[in-house]
């Protein structure tokens, strides 16, 4: 490569692919046959030229999203399960126990524990990557039509390689990156979905060259099209593509336009023919798709750095015994040598003090039992059981149950604090329903009651019967009958409200075979628009570039298209000029009403006035508002102003300025005729699942690849937005600069000059200004709101500005991120993750969720309109974004609330079980002897204890569901992660070295010089060993009793039922017949009857239970008493209701204060009106001659040319008045 080519490629890979101009690869180069791999920075597909191709190594079509294999699975499982230290831990000690020398306990009380553990976390992440295998599977099994030896062949997917040529018909979904040849639609057009790409469901449209458009469906020539592409690198810009093809001598510059990708679905389009540009993980939506992440709980990490703590307290302990054994031995030891048969010098006392040590790891293990882990994933599996089968957040209209995907991280939905929410599909249905209208001054759409009050539209209420109009839309629903009793009585405004609703649009109308009229809609919104004048009785019936027909009220009538003036996001409006049958002209026009009632004749004041409120009224309803005008036009007036159209047309210079200024021209003195409101439906329960989340202090961020108005929009509907807010920072600049000076003027804004001084170059200790973070946060009052562009947000995840960014997000209540790529969600996602140390969620519905899904610590999939994609990599999926607010509120905090509680008793009771051991070695000559029988320590955690507080971990809640969706402030314990932390896990730690110390010193001091019943001694070692046992069993048993919040039979029935376990398997193996069958593993025979038949061991066991206990009773009750917690309140209030049983009172809903600002077309894309008026996109009844195709094509291709340079959205100006525009 020439070095000219190695600077370019740094361009690119710094700023992007740079344009390739036409003559920058020399043929010669391309049609050579030698075999070499290209630089990263291109890349040379031939076309029907497989041999050619398969030189470069290119990936095959095959996807890959499963981790294991047959041969990988168990050394990859394996390696990730000893990741976790507990594992190793317990690998370690295993291994300690098969050396006899210092082992006291059999080695299969470690390892059948470990085993099981293992094999339940392998199968379950086997039959998780099982399902990501078939998923894989059903995708690259689906069916291609493949040009191979100049014939159509199936093929599956995953054998289509670079270069093919691929066949694909009306409603398929595009298999690879394809560079568009030709299509059944005229001059090589194609209209595509990309519904799985950016979440926009509108149709956009692509169009091949016009040299391989003329190819059209001729299988022969296709064979024969040899064509070379020289583009960019696979890369994750989904808008961008630069390239070059070769071809017959000559060479056509390529770009996005003529790029389908794999992901997007063929609309409107009978057939199409592509060439493989890349496929499989090279496509651009696999490269935006992430890896799979292996995912861990906060909890499980705090659990790795206990464990830690844990053994290195466990050494500490071991020394301080083992240094006693040899002084032991050293001192007192010889003395016994010569009852035990030992030899002088035998035994050294240091060498004992080592193999003591080991010994009492051994011993003291049982603080950390694998029984802990078991334990852990079984509460974790019930918990996912909970969710799958809640009945509540069951969607009945499809039949769809909530579903834990994972067991492995229910607690952490009960620590989020960041909810980073996609927004079509997710939040909103997509659906645009024409709700009501206000025509010269009077509002149509309203329901009154029989009183003549204005109601909500009820169930019960009829709507309007349409069924005398043969054209109906029948899912269309109007509930006003009087807007039909004023058609009918021909009221002129309301017939020419109707009638530009009817003109003014970018709409295509076809019929299918059963003649039903079918609308192509290029935009949701006019789609309601035009539906709604149709159900009205003004039908829009076809279109030609030079005539739009209509049916007014049964009777067809043609207007002459005179002009058609485009929509843009600066505009904010649309036009078309007409001339009706009468040879009158007019120009109707509907935008926003910020920007159309400025151009309003001074005549329209008090209608101004009024339709003004009404929209405001709208607004305030959550409605997407526009406003209706049109104006009368000369003849003479209008030539003259087309004739300077023409000559704007035909300019080079300032072209784009001249029409804006003739646009402005023409659009003036309009006549006002009343406004539109749309409903952009929210799914149910939308805006009271945000305000609870909102009051459980959880941020919700959206990111959409949608445009910033209807972002904006959908912001005020849900009440993410408000009127409220002090202000809402618009980030939109274009270079990196432009962005770091709005992040700058932002936060002085928000907090004052003196936390802005630094501009973003000099980087100070971003570590302790993020610490600092969480203080000013509290210091900041008021409600503010960041919205950012894609463009911009690619600038500002940069190092030296990332941090700005962050910094002025977190201060906002809500943040919007409008016309993001799916790895800039990823990127966002994984800025807050990294630097605020918060637990996040994404929750989204398609393709370009995925990698959102894969990067948060929770990715939950909403099974909608867009596949299964989102599904198939979450966490947890449901139907519906409200069952979000009960998967939280309710699930997530009960499952940390009973995983919190479960680790505290556990770690309690086991301090308790465990130190004993150590007092007792002061007293046995630190010989390493258990305190307990062996058979009590393997059955202690197994058997005893194990069952209660399972069912305290699965079962347990200390308030209600209601109560828990009714005080969402009972979320935060979670947030601030304080049911269980370090402090937590030292007062358990605590409580149970108290515990232990009671066990062995009330015992040992009633023994010491008393006498039994008989006027035999008690102080026998295995009497003692039974007290205290019983002792333990009783004192874990009644505190959890006191622990358990909720009782259930099952909670009665396990921890009494433990209990009696206890000593039924105690007086079994105590009894002569064991002995009898094995007499060196049951040595205590006859000691429990003996013992536990003794009056003053019962009265040891009530005093240590009594002393173990009471401490803990008394602080709970001043606790509760002088400073009870929001949850103690509520459940004291819960008694209180169950007594009295009153009536439950629900929180109303709060509806937003009125928000003025226009809901106009924000999925639609300028350049339409060019296409329209071209004629392009209509099919001819008599197509031309091909010879004359290509000359009509290379003279008009300037709609083309405006189309793709227009297809960039302009920056939005929002105007509000408490809105900063920086």
């Amino acid at each position: 490569m020439a070095p000219a080519d190695l600077s370019k490629a740094e361009v690119e890979q710094e700023d992007g692919p740079a344009s390739l101009p036409p003559g920058e690869y020399p043929s010669k180069q391309l049609s050579s046959g030698q075999c070499f791999k290209p630089a990263k920075v291109e890349r040379i597909v031939k076309a029907n030229d497989r041999e050619y191709n398969e030189k470069f190594q290119y990936a095959d079509n095959r996807i890959h999203t499963s981790k294991y294999n047959i041969l990988t699975f168990l050394p990859i499982n394996l390696f990730e399960q000893f990741q976790r230290v507990a594992n190793a831990y317990f690998l370690f000690l295993l291994i300690l126990q098969l050396i006899p020398e210092i082992s006291s306990l059999t080695w299969f009380t470690t390892i059948v524990p470990l085993v099981l553990v293992i094999t339940m976390t392998a199968v379950k992440d086997a039959t998780d990557d099982y399902f990501r295998y078939k998923s894989d599977k059903q995708v690259n099994n689906r069916q291609s039509e493949v040009l191979i030896d100049s014939k159509l062949q199936n093929e599956k997917w995953m054998n289509v390689k670079v270069g093919d040529i691929i066949k694909l018909e009306n409603n398929q979904f595009v298999a690879a990156d394809l560079l568009l040849l030709s299509s059944s639609e005229p001059y090589g057009l194609c209209y595509i979905e990309t519904a799985e790409l950016d979440g926009e469901t509108n149709l956009k449209v692509r169009h091949a060259l016009s040299v391989t458009s003329e190819l059209g469906e001729d299988i022969r020539r296709l064979a024969k099209f040899d064509g070379i592409v020289v583009c960019e690198a696979p890369n994750n810009k989904l808008d961008k593509f630069t390239g070059v093809l070769s071809w017959k001598d000559s060479e056509h510059s390529l770009n996005n336009e003529k790029i389908i990708l794999r992901g997007c679905v063929l609309r409107n389009t009978s057939w199409c023919f592509g060439m493989v540009i890349f496929a499989g993980p090279d496509t651009k939506l696999m490269q935006n798709s992430g890896k799979t992440k292996f995912k861990r709980t906060s909890i499980d990490r705090l659990m790795n750095t206990l464990v830690l703590w844990i053994f290195g307290f466990l050494i500490c302990l071991g020394i301080i015994l083992a240094i006693g054994n040899s002084v032991w031995e050293n001192q007192v030891g010889d003395q016994f040598r010569s009852f035990l048969f030992w030899n002088e010098g035998e035994k050294n006392f240091v060498f004992s003090g080592f193999l003591t040590f080991w010994s009492y790891i051994i011993i003291l293990n049982t603080v950390v039992p694998i029984s802990l882990y078991v334990s852990v994933e079984v509460i974790r599996l019930g918990h996912s059981y909970f969710i799958n089968w809640d009945q509540k957040m069951y969607y009945s209209g499809k039949a769809t149950p909530a579903a834990a995907r994972t067991t492995t991280l229910n607690e952490e939905l009960g620590q989020i604090e960041y909810v980073f929410s996609d927004k079509t599909g997710t939040l909103t249905q997509n659906i645009m329903t024409f709700k009501k209208c206000s025509i010269n001054g009077r509002i149509y759409g309203e329901v009154h009651d029989d009183l003549g009050q204005k109601t909500d539209i009820i169930k019960k209420k009829k709507p309007v019967d349409f069924s005398v109009n043969p054209q109906v839309d029948k899912t269309f629903q109007f509930f006003d009958p009087s807007l039909m009793e004023s058609i009918k009585l021909g009221d002129p405004k309301v017939h020419e409200f109707l009638r530009l609703l009817a003109l003014c649009h970018t709409v295509m109308s076809e019929e299918n075979s059963a003649g039903q009229l079918i609308y192509q809609v290029q935009s949701p919104d006019e789609g309601a628009l035009v539906t709604a004048a149709r159900n009205l009785g003004f039908i829009f019936k076809s279109r030609t570039p030079e005539t739009i027909t209509i049916e007014e009220l049964g009777t067809l009538v043609t207007y002459q298209l005179l002009a058609f003036l485009d929509f843009n996001n600066i505009r904010k409006r649309m036009s078309v000029i007409v001339r009706n049958p009468e040879g009158q002209i007019k120009l109707y026009s509907k935008g926003a009403d910020t920007i159309l009632f400025e151009k309003l004749h001074l005549s329209n004041e008090d209608l101004l006035a009024l339709t003004s409120d009404h929209i405001s009224e709208f607004a305030g309803e959550g409605l997407r508002t526009l406003a209706i005008a049109y104006r009368d036009l000369d003849d003479k007036y209008f030539k003259e102003w087309h004739k300077m159209l023409e000559d704007a047309n035909a300019a080079t210079d300032e072209r784009d300025e001249r029409i804006a200024g003739l646009y402005e021209e023409i659009e003036r003195d309009l006549m006002l005729l009343g406004a539109t409101a749309v409903e952009d439906k929210l799914q149910e329960g939308v805006i009271e699942t945000v305000l609870s989340l909102s009051l459980a202090n959880i941020k919700i961020w959206v990111l959409t690849g949608d445009k910033q108005e209807t972002a904006i929009n959908i912001g005020y509907a849900c009440n993410m937005l408000t009127d409220d807010m002090n202000e809402v920072f618009i980030i939109a600049g274009n270079t990196a600069m432009e962005v770091r000076e709005e992040l700058r003027k932002a936060k002085e804004n928000l907090f004052g000059q003196n936390r802005s001084s630094s501009n973003g170059h000099i980087v100070l200790e971003k570590k302790q200004q993020l610490e600092l973070d969480s203080i000013v946060e509290e210091t900041v009052t008021g409600d503010y709101a960041l919205i950012i562009n894609g463009h911009s947000l690619a600038h500002a995840l940069e190092s030296d500005v990332k941090n700005d960014l962050l910094e002025l997000a977190c201060m906002c209540k809500t943040v919007v991120c409008c016309r993001v790529t799916p790895l800039q969600k990823a990127q966002v996602v994984e800025l807050v993750k990294k630097h605020r140390n918060a637990v996040t969620l994404a929750i989204g519905d398609g393709a370009n969720d995925v990698s959102m899904i894969k990067s948060a610590h929770i990715g939950i999939g909403i099974s909608g309109q867009e596949g299964l994609q989102a599904v198939l990599a979450s966490d947890y999926s449901f139907a519906q974004f409200r069952y979000l607010q009960r998967l939280l509120l309710v699930h997530g905090r009960w499952s940390y609330f009973r995983m919190c509680k479960f680790l505290c008793y556990f770690f309690y009771k086991n301090f308790a079980f465990t130190f004993v051991h150590f007092w007792f070695g002061f007293f046995c000559g630190f010989s390493a002897q258990t305190v307990y029988d062996q058979w009590f320590i393997t059955l202690f955690n197994i058997v005893y204890t194990s069952l209660p507080v399972l069912a305290m971990g699965i079962f347990d809640q200390d308030v209600s569901d209601q109560n828990s969706m009714d005080f969402p402030q009972l979320y935060k314990p979670g947030q601030l992660n304080l049911l269980f932390n370090k402090r937590r896990f030292f007062i358990c730690m605590a409580h149970g070295i108290y515990t232990s110390l009671a066990l062995f010193f009330i015992p040992y001091g009633a023994f010491y010089s008393d006498a039994g019943e008989d006027g035999q001694h008690l102080a026998d070692y295995q009497s003692f060993a039974v007290t205290m046992a019983t002792s333990l069993v009783i004192v874990v048993s009644v505190q959890i009793a006191l622990d358990t919040s909720y009782w259930t039979v099952i909670n009665h029935v396990f921890i009494w039922g433990s209990v009696a376990t206890y000593f039924s398997i105690l007086f079994t193996m105590h009894s002569n017949a064991m002995f009898g069958v094995f007499p060196n593993q049951f040595p205590f025979v006859g000691n429990a009857r003996h013992s536990l038949t003794q009056k003053c061991i019962w009265l040891v066991i009530l005093l240590t239970t009594v002393v173990s206990v009471m401490p803990v009773l008394a602080f709970r009750f001043l606790k509760v008493d002088l400073f009870p917690t929001l949850s103690d309140q509520i459940r004291q209030r819960q008694k209180a209701q169950r007594k009295a049983r009153p009536l439950h009172s629900r929180r109303p809903q709060t509806r937003r204060s009125s928000s003025r600002r226009s809901g106009y077309a924000f999925a639609h894309q300028e350049g339409y009106g060019e296409l329209i008026t071209s004629g392009k996109n209509m099919r001819a009844k008599n197509p031309p001659p091909t010879s004359g195709l290509e000359k009509t094509l290379s003279n008009s291709t300037s709609w083309i040319e405006n189309l793709c340079k227009k297809t960039t959205d302009a920056v939005s100006s929002f105007n509000q008045d408490k809105t900063v525009k920086l």
